[in-house]
């Protein structure tokens, strides 16, 4: 895609930047009340079943990532046009998701102006090796790697790591403004939680909480990674890195039934949404089908995308996400051919 195309691409965006006051305030009001109307069921269902309050509990986490989707378009300053009002708002949900929102938001505009660039990783993104960056590395380096992207890891342990530890710490050398943010957010995480215990006790909180962290916190991993890990996805070294090809051919259309499409905020169009961040979550289908161009974006349905979890590193040559079994032959010829290398004998003129 020429320049001149790719100017022309980020223009027809532009009107869908807008953000409608109405349909925001709409959104919060079918999203959050929701929630804390089936958190309130879940525990009145525990005197009649126990597995009717699991599967109420599985419902509210899909509303914890519809507020997740709320809590991320504040932090781009796309959910209100005032900057007050997202602050606000994204500190609000923020307690909800469990997210320290100034912290979340400085890693995610990282992530936005880096992603698909092999020298800039490593910052609000997933950990990503090539082939020949894991060949080279060291014994310790690959056993982590390997653990970190075997899915039990990722997807079990993952939400774990994320909402105790992660998210409730400042990273080294935070501003005070954003040090402050995470430590409201975590206080106002300790009262809550603290009162719970007081009034219904930890064992209902348990019952009725855990599965709402643990499948909302999977489910929303598995969106990140998958719309950025699939087999054709891009990735460039900085000098031929681009921005808009970043968008495009690195963050996939991830085509969801309409009920997951709503609760999940419309975010399977993450090709539109990394070409603009300022599009609001209920622009960004009106975007896609008015832009013919971002049609033309990967499309993967959720049957497809199951397969995205045996890719494991990126092949830089062949420019495609590979598996480990693919890699162990290579490694294997690596090691056979250095042996080889060690155990020739020096010929006459070496002599």
């Amino acid at each position: 895609m020429s320049k001149q195309k790719q100017a022309q691409l980020r223009k027809n965006v532009k009107p869908f930047e807008t953000s409608d006051t109405k349909a925001s305030i709409k959104q919060l009001i079918n999203t959050i009340p929701p929630f804390f109307i089936l958190w309130f069921l879940a525990y009145q269902s525990l005197s009649v079943s126990i597995w009717l309050t699991l599967g109420l509990s599985v419902i509210a986490a899909g509303f914890v990532i519809r507020t997740f989707i709320i809590f991320h378009d504040c932090t781009h300053q796309s959910f209100f046009k005032n900057k007050k009002a997202n602050r606000i708002v994204g500190t609000i949900t923020g307690i909800i998701t469990h997210f320290a929102f100034e912290k979340w938001k400085r890693s995610h505009s990282i992530h936005h102006a880096t992603s698909s660039n092999l020298d800039k990783r490593g910052t609000g993104d997933m950990w990503v090796l090539t082939i020949d960056e894991y060949l080279s590395a060291s014994f310790w380096k690959k056993l982590g790697y390997r653990l970190y992207r075997n899915p039990i890891v990722m997807f079990g342990l993952g939400p774990v790591y994320l909402f105790l530890v992660d998210n409730r710490h400042n990273r080294k050398g935070a501003k005070r403004k954003e040090r402050l943010n995470t430590y409201l957010i975590n206080l106002a995480l300790v009262l809550i939680y603290g009162l719970l215990v007081w009034t219904i006790g930890w064992q209902a909180l348990l019952i009725i909480q855990l599965p709402i962290l643990f499948v909302s916190g999977t489910l929303g991993i598995w969106l990140f990674y998958v719309q950025h890990q699939f087999e054709d996805s891009y990735f460039e070294n900085e000098s031929e890195w681009d921005y808009v090809k970043a968008a495009i051919d690195g963050s996939s259309y991830y085509k969801l039934p309409k009920v997951m499409q709503w609760i999940t905020g419309n975010i399977g169009f993450h090709h539109v949404h990394h070409l603009s961040p300022r599009v609001p979550n209920y622009n960004l289908e009106k975007a896609h089908e008015s832009t013919p161009p971002l049609q033309k974006a990967t499309t993967i349905t959720f049957a497809a995308s199951l397969v995205s979890i045996r890719f494991r590193l990126y092949d830089e040559k062949n420019q495609t996400f590979v598996g480990f079994k693919e890699v162990k032959a290579l490694m294997a010829d690596k090691s056979k051919a250095n042996l080889q290398l060690k155990n020739r004998r020096p010929s006459y003129q070496e002599k």
